[in-house]
Protein backbone atom coordinates (compact mmCIF):
# COMPACT_ATOMS: atom_id res chain seq x y z
CA UNK A 1 0.00 0.00 0.00
CA UNK A 2 1.95 3.09 -1.55
CA UNK A 3 2.43 5.79 0.69
CA UNK A 4 2.44 9.00 -1.40
CA UNK A 5 2.64 12.74 -0.47
CA UNK A 6 0.73 11.97 3.27
CA UNK A 7 -1.88 9.70 1.84
CA UNK A 8 -1.58 5.85 1.33
CA UNK A 9 -2.89 4.49 -2.08
CA UNK A 10 -4.34 0.84 -2.25
CA UNK A 11 -3.58 -1.02 -5.26
CA UNK A 12 -5.90 -1.33 -7.84
CA UNK A 13 -7.25 -4.82 -7.96
CA UNK A 14 -9.59 -3.92 -10.95
CA UNK A 15 -8.34 -1.92 -14.17
CA UNK A 16 -8.94 1.75 -12.89
CA UNK A 17 -8.62 4.76 -15.31
CA UNK A 18 -8.39 8.09 -14.11
CA UNK A 19 -9.63 10.74 -16.84
CA UNK A 20 -8.42 14.54 -16.96
CA UNK A 21 -11.07 16.02 -19.29
CA UNK A 22 -8.96 19.63 -19.90
CA UNK A 23 -11.79 22.77 -19.07
CA UNK A 24 -14.48 20.60 -18.24
CA UNK A 25 -16.87 22.89 -16.73
CA UNK A 26 -19.93 21.33 -14.86
CA UNK A 27 -22.02 22.32 -17.39
CA UNK A 28 -20.72 20.82 -20.54
CA UNK A 29 -21.89 17.55 -18.65
CA UNK A 30 -25.55 18.69 -17.70
CA UNK A 31 -26.25 20.26 -21.10
CA UNK A 32 -24.76 17.30 -23.12
CA UNK A 33 -27.34 14.58 -20.72
CA UNK A 34 -29.92 16.97 -20.83
CA UNK A 35 -29.79 16.50 -24.71
CA UNK A 36 -29.31 12.68 -25.03
CA UNK A 37 -25.70 12.83 -25.95
CA UNK A 38 -24.02 11.20 -23.13
CA UNK A 39 -26.04 8.19 -22.24
CA UNK A 40 -23.36 6.41 -20.24
CA UNK A 41 -22.82 9.67 -18.70
CA UNK A 42 -26.90 9.85 -17.52
CA UNK A 43 -26.24 6.48 -16.30
CA UNK A 44 -23.31 6.81 -14.57
CA UNK A 45 -24.68 9.87 -12.78
CA UNK A 46 -27.83 7.78 -11.98
CA UNK A 47 -25.94 4.84 -10.94
CA UNK A 48 -22.16 5.83 -9.68
CA UNK A 49 -20.71 8.77 -7.65
CA UNK A 50 -21.53 12.35 -8.82
CA UNK A 51 -19.65 15.37 -7.13
CA UNK A 52 -18.61 18.69 -7.81
CA UNK A 53 -14.93 19.81 -6.38
CA UNK A 54 -12.70 22.21 -6.78
CA UNK A 55 -9.52 22.51 -8.75
CA UNK A 56 -6.57 24.46 -7.33
CA UNK A 57 -5.96 27.75 -8.32
CA UNK A 58 -4.22 29.21 -10.53
CA UNK A 59 -7.05 27.09 -12.79
CA UNK A 60 -4.78 26.11 -15.66
CA UNK A 61 -3.39 22.65 -17.11
CA UNK A 62 -0.07 22.07 -15.38
CA UNK A 63 -0.45 23.22 -12.16
CA UNK A 64 -3.90 20.66 -11.88
CA UNK A 65 -2.87 17.52 -13.64
CA UNK A 66 0.53 17.67 -11.36
CA UNK A 67 -2.34 17.66 -8.18
CA UNK A 68 -4.46 14.57 -9.83
CA UNK A 69 -1.68 12.73 -10.09
CA UNK A 70 0.40 13.83 -7.08
CA UNK A 71 -2.55 13.80 -4.57
CA UNK A 72 -1.51 17.22 -3.61
CA UNK A 73 -1.55 20.83 -4.02
CA UNK A 74 0.86 23.25 -6.11
CA UNK A 75 2.54 23.69 -2.23
CA UNK A 76 3.78 20.21 -2.35
CA UNK A 77 5.10 19.51 -5.76
CA UNK A 78 5.89 23.18 -7.23
CA UNK A 79 4.17 23.07 -10.26
CA UNK A 80 2.16 26.45 -9.91
CA UNK A 81 1.76 27.43 -13.66
CA UNK A 82 2.32 26.41 -17.31
CA UNK A 83 5.13 29.00 -16.74
CA UNK A 84 7.04 31.25 -14.40
CA UNK A 85 9.78 33.48 -13.91
CA UNK A 86 13.00 32.18 -12.39
CA UNK A 87 14.86 34.45 -10.24
CA UNK A 88 18.01 32.77 -9.83
CA UNK A 89 18.54 33.14 -13.76
CA UNK A 90 16.35 35.97 -14.47
CA UNK A 91 14.41 34.18 -17.22
CA UNK A 92 11.16 32.93 -17.92
CA UNK A 93 10.23 29.35 -18.31
CA UNK A 94 7.81 26.65 -19.23
CA UNK A 95 7.58 24.78 -16.23
CA UNK A 96 7.28 21.32 -18.48
CA UNK A 97 10.60 20.01 -17.32
CA UNK A 98 10.69 17.57 -14.35
CA UNK A 99 13.60 19.59 -11.91
CA UNK A 100 10.62 21.90 -11.31
CA UNK A 101 8.69 19.15 -9.69
CA UNK A 102 9.38 18.83 -5.90
CA UNK A 103 7.44 15.38 -4.98
CA UNK A 104 6.55 11.71 -6.43
CA UNK A 105 3.57 10.74 -7.85
CA UNK A 106 1.12 8.10 -7.41
CA UNK A 107 1.71 6.66 -10.74
CA UNK A 108 5.51 5.85 -9.75
CA UNK A 109 4.78 4.83 -6.48
CA UNK A 110 1.98 1.98 -7.94
CA UNK A 111 4.61 0.86 -10.57
CA UNK A 112 7.34 0.84 -8.13
CA UNK A 113 4.84 -1.21 -6.13
CA UNK A 114 4.63 -3.90 -9.24
CA UNK A 115 1.20 -2.20 -11.30
CA UNK A 116 1.45 -2.01 -14.72
CA UNK A 117 0.43 2.12 -15.49
CA UNK A 118 -0.02 3.81 -18.35
CA UNK A 119 -0.44 7.77 -19.20
CA UNK A 120 -1.69 9.29 -21.96
CA UNK A 121 -1.84 12.51 -22.38
CA UNK A 122 -3.09 15.06 -25.82
CA UNK A 123 -0.36 17.60 -25.35
CA UNK A 124 3.63 16.63 -25.12
CA UNK A 125 4.18 19.29 -22.60
CA UNK A 126 2.77 16.96 -20.25
CA UNK A 127 4.52 13.95 -20.91
CA UNK A 128 7.15 14.58 -19.36
CA UNK A 129 5.99 15.98 -16.08
CA UNK A 130 3.16 12.85 -15.94
CA UNK A 131 5.30 9.99 -16.26
CA UNK A 132 8.09 11.14 -14.28
CA UNK A 133 9.90 8.54 -12.44
CA UNK A 134 7.09 5.92 -13.73
CA UNK A 135 8.16 2.57 -15.47
CA UNK A 136 5.54 1.76 -17.48
CA UNK A 137 3.86 3.41 -20.87
CA UNK A 138 3.67 7.18 -21.39
CA UNK A 139 3.29 9.35 -24.46
CA UNK A 140 1.54 12.48 -26.24
CA UNK A 141 -1.14 12.05 -29.10
CA UNK A 142 0.58 14.86 -30.56
CA UNK A 143 4.06 12.83 -30.83
CA UNK A 144 2.49 9.57 -31.39
CA UNK A 145 4.02 8.60 -34.49
CA UNK A 146 7.36 9.20 -32.78
CA UNK A 147 6.69 6.61 -29.29
CA UNK A 148 9.21 4.65 -29.06
CA UNK A 149 9.71 1.66 -26.57
CA UNK A 150 12.94 3.53 -25.06
CA UNK A 151 11.33 6.70 -24.27
CA UNK A 152 7.91 5.82 -24.11
CA UNK A 153 7.65 2.00 -23.23
CA UNK A 154 5.38 1.68 -26.18
CA UNK A 155 6.02 1.91 -30.00
CA UNK A 156 3.70 1.78 -32.97
CA UNK A 157 1.41 3.88 -31.25
CA UNK A 158 -0.65 4.88 -34.74
CA UNK A 159 -0.74 1.51 -35.79
CA UNK A 160 -2.19 0.58 -32.18
CA UNK A 161 -4.84 3.01 -31.85
CA UNK A 162 -5.52 3.31 -35.88
CA UNK A 163 -6.05 6.87 -36.27
CA UNK A 164 -4.18 9.42 -37.79
CA UNK A 165 -1.56 11.65 -35.83
CA UNK A 166 -4.20 14.24 -34.95
CA UNK A 167 -2.92 18.34 -35.65
CA UNK A 168 -2.53 19.84 -32.60
CA UNK A 169 -5.30 22.46 -32.60
CA UNK A 170 -8.31 19.96 -32.82
CA UNK A 171 -11.16 17.59 -31.58
CA UNK A 172 -8.75 14.96 -32.65
CA UNK A 173 -6.08 15.30 -30.43
CA UNK A 174 -8.49 14.32 -27.28
CA UNK A 175 -9.97 11.61 -29.62
CA UNK A 176 -6.72 10.14 -29.86
CA UNK A 177 -6.72 10.25 -26.17
CA UNK A 178 -9.47 8.02 -25.23
CA UNK A 179 -9.55 5.57 -27.91
CA UNK A 180 -5.84 5.10 -27.45
CA UNK A 181 -6.61 4.31 -23.93
CA UNK A 182 -9.55 1.53 -25.33
CA UNK A 183 -6.87 -0.15 -27.20
CA UNK A 184 -4.71 -0.34 -24.46
CA UNK A 185 -7.26 -1.51 -22.31
CA UNK A 186 -8.08 -4.15 -25.12
CA UNK A 187 -4.42 -5.19 -25.79
CA UNK A 188 -2.03 -4.59 -22.64
CA UNK A 189 -4.68 -3.91 -19.78
CA UNK A 190 -3.21 -1.97 -17.47
CA UNK A 191 -3.63 -1.88 -14.17
CA UNK A 192 -3.58 2.02 -13.79
CA UNK A 193 -4.41 4.39 -17.01
CA UNK A 194 -4.16 8.12 -16.72
CA UNK A 195 -5.63 9.72 -19.20
CA UNK A 196 -5.74 13.97 -20.39
CA UNK A 197 -7.15 15.50 -22.65
CA UNK A 198 -6.85 19.02 -24.33
CA UNK A 199 -9.24 21.96 -23.54
CA UNK A 200 -8.97 22.88 -27.71
CA UNK A 201 -13.19 22.46 -28.14
CA UNK A 202 -14.14 24.27 -24.72
CA UNK A 203 -11.78 27.37 -25.35
CA UNK A 204 -13.89 27.84 -28.94
CA UNK A 205 -16.90 26.50 -28.29
CA UNK A 206 -19.63 26.77 -24.79
CA UNK A 207 -21.41 24.20 -22.97
CA UNK A 208 -24.65 23.10 -25.00
CA UNK A 209 -23.64 23.90 -28.88
CA UNK A 210 -23.71 21.49 -31.14
CA UNK A 211 -19.93 21.35 -32.06
CA UNK A 212 -19.66 20.80 -27.46
CA UNK A 213 -22.12 18.52 -27.56
CA UNK A 214 -20.43 16.47 -30.43
CA UNK A 215 -17.16 16.16 -28.45
CA UNK A 216 -18.61 15.17 -25.30
CA UNK A 217 -21.01 12.66 -27.13
CA UNK A 218 -17.30 11.84 -28.71
CA UNK A 219 -16.26 10.79 -25.15
CA UNK A 220 -19.24 9.37 -24.16
CA UNK A 221 -19.34 6.17 -26.44
CA UNK A 222 -14.85 5.50 -25.40
CA UNK A 223 -15.84 5.69 -22.15
CA UNK A 224 -18.63 3.13 -22.37
CA UNK A 225 -16.11 1.02 -24.22
CA UNK A 226 -13.84 0.97 -21.02
CA UNK A 227 -16.59 0.40 -18.79
CA UNK A 228 -17.73 -2.38 -20.80
CA UNK A 229 -14.03 -3.81 -20.31
CA UNK A 230 -14.42 -3.25 -16.62
CA UNK A 231 -12.91 -0.53 -15.17
CA UNK A 232 -13.13 1.55 -12.77
CA UNK A 233 -13.32 5.30 -14.02
CA UNK A 234 -13.10 8.64 -12.24
CA UNK A 235 -13.20 11.53 -14.35
CA UNK A 236 -12.02 15.26 -13.54
CA UNK A 237 -10.75 18.28 -14.74
CA UNK A 238 -8.26 20.22 -14.30
CA UNK A 239 -10.17 23.21 -14.58
CA UNK A 240 -13.32 25.20 -16.02
CA UNK A 241 -13.83 27.20 -18.89
CA UNK A 242 -15.88 31.01 -19.32
CA UNK A 243 -16.59 33.67 -21.65
CA UNK A 244 -13.94 36.16 -20.86
CA UNK A 245 -15.95 38.86 -23.95
CA UNK A 246 -17.35 42.32 -23.25
CA UNK A 247 -20.56 43.16 -25.22
CA UNK A 248 -19.19 43.92 -27.97
CA UNK A 249 -17.73 39.86 -28.07
CA UNK A 250 -13.93 41.60 -27.99
CA UNK A 251 -11.93 40.56 -25.52
CA UNK A 252 -12.19 42.15 -21.77
CA UNK A 253 -8.44 42.30 -21.51
CA UNK A 254 -6.94 44.29 -18.05
CA UNK A 255 -2.86 44.86 -19.89
CA UNK A 256 -1.73 45.15 -16.37
CA UNK A 257 2.17 45.50 -17.36
CA UNK A 258 0.85 48.41 -19.33
CA UNK A 259 -1.02 49.54 -16.43
CA UNK A 260 2.21 49.16 -14.13
CA UNK A 261 4.65 50.60 -17.02
CA UNK A 262 2.53 53.78 -16.32
CA UNK A 263 1.74 53.85 -12.33
CA UNK A 264 5.88 52.62 -11.75
CA UNK A 265 8.02 53.51 -14.68
CA UNK A 266 8.67 51.00 -17.72
CA UNK A 267 10.95 48.06 -16.38
CA UNK A 268 10.30 48.25 -12.91
CA UNK A 269 7.99 45.62 -12.41
CA UNK A 270 7.76 42.51 -14.30
CA UNK A 271 4.59 40.99 -15.33
CA UNK A 272 4.00 36.85 -15.67
CA UNK A 273 1.46 34.82 -17.28
CA UNK A 274 1.33 31.32 -15.96
CA UNK A 275 -0.92 30.17 -18.87
CA UNK A 276 1.38 30.52 -21.05
CA UNK A 277 2.70 27.97 -23.10
CA UNK A 278 3.41 26.73 -26.93
CA UNK A 279 -0.25 26.60 -27.86
CA UNK A 280 -1.72 30.25 -27.52
CA UNK A 281 -3.85 30.24 -30.79
CA UNK A 282 -6.70 29.54 -28.80
CA UNK A 283 -6.59 31.70 -26.02
CA UNK A 284 -4.25 34.07 -26.96
CA UNK A 285 -1.93 33.60 -24.07
CA UNK A 286 -4.82 35.47 -21.98
CA UNK A 287 -5.88 33.97 -18.78
CA UNK A 288 -7.40 35.43 -15.25
CA UNK A 289 -4.37 34.92 -13.07
CA UNK A 290 -1.08 36.81 -13.16
CA UNK A 291 1.63 37.54 -10.55
CA UNK A 292 3.90 40.74 -10.79
CA UNK A 293 7.16 41.21 -9.16
CA UNK A 294 8.29 44.38 -7.82
CA UNK A 295 11.11 46.30 -7.02
CA UNK A 296 12.62 46.33 -3.86
CA UNK A 297 10.99 48.95 -1.38
CA UNK A 298 7.96 49.03 -3.22
CA UNK A 299 4.66 49.27 -1.21
CA UNK A 300 2.75 46.13 -2.17
CA UNK A 301 -0.15 46.56 0.45
CA UNK A 302 -0.51 50.02 -1.63
CA UNK A 303 -0.15 48.55 -5.04
CA UNK A 304 -2.52 46.02 -4.45
CA UNK A 305 -5.04 48.08 -3.48
CA UNK A 306 -4.73 50.41 -6.04
CA UNK A 307 -5.38 47.12 -8.26
CA UNK A 308 -7.93 45.50 -6.50
CA UNK A 309 -10.49 49.08 -7.14
CA UNK A 310 -9.88 48.72 -10.74
CA UNK A 311 -12.76 47.21 -12.71
CA UNK A 312 -12.50 43.58 -13.68
CA UNK A 313 -9.99 42.55 -11.10
CA UNK A 314 -11.73 40.17 -8.24
CA UNK A 315 -9.17 40.26 -6.28
CA UNK A 316 -5.47 41.19 -5.15
CA UNK A 317 -3.07 39.12 -2.72
CA UNK A 318 0.13 39.35 -1.65
CA UNK A 319 2.75 36.51 -1.65
CA UNK A 320 2.12 35.67 1.55
CA UNK A 321 -1.49 35.69 1.14
CA UNK A 322 -1.40 34.01 -1.77
CA UNK A 323 0.93 31.02 -1.35
CA UNK A 324 -2.10 30.54 2.05
CA UNK A 325 -5.51 30.91 0.39
CA UNK A 326 -4.03 29.10 -3.35
CA UNK A 327 -1.60 26.43 -1.58
CA UNK A 328 1.07 27.68 -3.63
CA UNK A 329 5.40 27.72 -3.07
CA UNK A 330 5.93 31.32 -2.38
CA UNK A 331 8.71 31.40 -3.82
CA UNK A 332 7.99 30.96 -7.16
CA UNK A 333 4.96 33.47 -7.35
CA UNK A 334 5.74 37.12 -7.63
CA UNK A 335 5.32 39.64 -4.71
CA UNK A 336 1.52 39.98 -6.24
CA UNK A 337 -1.16 37.83 -7.41
CA UNK A 338 -3.99 39.17 -9.38
CA UNK A 339 -6.80 37.38 -10.04
CA UNK A 340 -9.16 39.07 -12.48
CA UNK A 341 -13.39 38.71 -12.63
CA UNK A 342 -15.26 36.04 -14.36
CA UNK A 343 -16.01 37.65 -17.95
CA UNK A 344 -11.83 39.22 -17.76
CA UNK A 345 -8.72 38.33 -18.67
CA UNK A 346 -5.49 39.68 -18.00
CA UNK A 347 -2.70 40.41 -19.95
CA UNK A 348 1.02 41.88 -20.08
CA UNK A 349 1.07 44.63 -22.86
CA UNK A 350 -1.05 45.52 -25.69
CA UNK A 351 1.89 44.98 -28.08
CA UNK A 352 2.74 41.61 -26.93
CA UNK A 353 -0.81 39.46 -27.19
CA UNK A 354 -1.52 38.35 -31.16
CA UNK A 355 -5.18 37.87 -30.60
CA UNK A 356 -5.81 38.05 -34.82
CA UNK A 357 -6.19 34.12 -34.68
CA UNK A 358 -8.86 33.77 -32.31
CA UNK A 359 -11.94 33.11 -34.80
CA UNK A 360 -14.53 32.94 -32.10
CA UNK A 361 -15.17 35.27 -29.09
CA UNK A 362 -12.41 34.45 -26.15
CA UNK A 363 -13.07 31.53 -23.76
CA UNK A 364 -10.49 31.18 -20.71
CA UNK A 365 -10.17 30.18 -17.52
CA UNK A 366 -6.99 30.85 -14.85
CA UNK A 367 -9.28 32.14 -11.89
CA UNK A 368 -11.48 31.06 -9.20
CA UNK A 369 -14.42 31.76 -11.33
CA UNK A 370 -13.27 28.32 -13.53
CA UNK A 371 -12.52 26.80 -10.06
CA UNK A 372 -15.76 24.07 -10.10
CA UNK A 373 -14.95 20.74 -11.82
CA UNK A 374 -17.07 17.12 -11.83
CA UNK A 375 -15.45 14.42 -9.79
CA UNK A 376 -17.31 11.56 -11.32
CA UNK A 377 -16.94 7.42 -10.68
CA UNK A 378 -18.50 4.51 -12.45
CA UNK A 379 -18.81 3.23 -8.91
CA UNK A 380 -21.19 3.95 -6.07
CA UNK A 381 -19.35 4.80 -3.24
CA UNK A 382 -21.46 5.04 -0.21
CA UNK A 383 -21.04 7.04 2.84
CA UNK A 384 -19.34 10.03 1.23
CA UNK A 385 -20.00 13.18 2.98
CA UNK A 386 -21.07 15.15 -0.08
CA UNK A 387 -20.66 19.04 2.24
CA UNK A 388 -17.29 18.28 2.56
CA UNK A 389 -15.32 20.60 -0.26
CA UNK A 390 -14.01 17.85 -2.40
CA UNK A 391 -10.80 18.61 -4.88
CA UNK A 392 -9.82 17.17 -8.37
CA UNK A 393 -7.08 15.39 -6.60
CA UNK A 394 -8.71 13.29 -4.89
CA UNK A 395 -9.55 11.48 -8.12
CA UNK A 396 -6.97 8.65 -7.24
CA UNK A 397 -8.06 8.41 -3.89
CA UNK A 398 -11.39 7.66 -4.22
CA UNK A 399 -11.02 5.62 -7.31
CA UNK A 400 -8.44 3.58 -5.21
CA UNK A 401 -9.27 3.50 -1.88
CA UNK A 402 -13.03 3.71 -2.01
CA UNK A 403 -14.28 2.38 -5.46
CA UNK A 404 -12.53 -1.09 -6.12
Amino acid sequence: MPEVNGRSYRLARQPTVVVCVDGCEPDYIAQAVATGTMPWMKRTLDTGTALVADCVVPTFTNPNNLSIVTGAPPSVHGICGNYLYDPATGTEVMMNDPKWLRAPTILAALADAGQRCAVVTAKDKLRRLLGHGMNGICFSSEKADVATEAENGIAGVLDLVGLPLPDVYSAALSEFVFAAGVKLMQTRRPDVTYLSTTDYVQHKHAPGTPEANAFYAMMDRYLGELDALGAVIALTADHGMNAKTGMDARPDVIYLQDLLDEWLGAGATRVILPITDPYVVHHGALGSFATVYLPAGADRAALAARLAARRGVESVHTREQAAERFELPADRIGDLVVVSERFTVIGTSASRHDLSALELPLRSHGGVSEQRVPLILNRRIEGLDTQRRWRNFDAFDLALNRAQ
